[in-house]
């Protein structure tokens, strides 16, 4: 019987990729997207749309309303930066978000029987967000063992894959090409246009398009 992993699944470039990696690591992704009041929420719809499409056996979302606190550009009456980032964490950070998206994803991994769970994060061309370095993954891993009937018992062992944390974007980019993505059906934009077009000046859709230059290919979305 093929194992199950449970993948975090935005409809984003780095997450459509984790998809297709636990795939090709032999697993059944089960994909696992978030309605959390995101201004960015033409990415769910992208998800829903196409989470099947590209690999997944199962496609759960889950809702919840993150802007009941706010404090984060992507879910707050904050303008979302457009001229790039400096070194200080942008306000584009949604405090706790993978916090709160990994113990979903380990409640849903426990109730189906899985114990990997695949996560885009990247510590190499991203935005400098706490939650998505090593260091906060391996402690998660740590927690997750600690606070799980199966970790306790020792029944089986959890483990939370990054394949991603230290490549480049262009690196990801053409990780993905190889495995078949189609990037045509993601969506990164942190500010789209109420038809869905990419703003291509936020954080995420430069980080995507340096990246596309780098890897010597052409984005195959359509930028406002």
């Amino acid at each position: 019987m093929q194992r199950k992993a449970v993948v975090l699944y935005s409809g984003g470039l780095d997450s459509t990729t984790c998809l297709a990696l636990a795939a090709r690591d032999g697993f059944a992704p089960h994909a696992i997207s978030f309605s959390y009041g995101q201004r960015h929420s033409h990415e769910l719809e992208v998800a829903k749309a196409y989470a099947r499409r590209l690999g997944a056996v199962e496609h759960m979302v889950v809702d919840f309303d993150l802007r009941l606190m706010g404090g984060s550009a992507l879910t707050a009456d904050i303008e979302v930066p457009k001229e790039g980032v400096g070194n200080d964490i942008p306000v584009t950070y949604v405090p706790a978000r993978n916090t709160i998206f990994l113990s979903f994803a380990l409640g849903w991994a426990e109730v189906l029987g899985a114990f990997d769970i695949y996560i885009g994060v990247n510590a190499l061309d991203y935005s400098g967000y706490p939650d998505c370095r090593p260091e906060y993954i391996a402690a998660y891993e740590i927690m997750a063992n600690l606070a799980t009937k199966a970790g306790v018992e020792g029944s089986a062992r959890f483990r939370v894959h990054t394949p991603l944390i230290s490549l480049s974007k262009a690196e990801i980019i053409k990780t993905g090409v190889a495995l078949g993505v189609d990037y045509g059906l993601t969506h990164s934009c942190y500010d789209p246009t109420p038809t869905g077009l990419s703003c291509g000046q936020c954080d995420s859709c430069r980080l995507r398009l340096k990246g596309f230059a780098e890897a010597g290919l052409t984005d195959p979305l359509r930028y406002a």
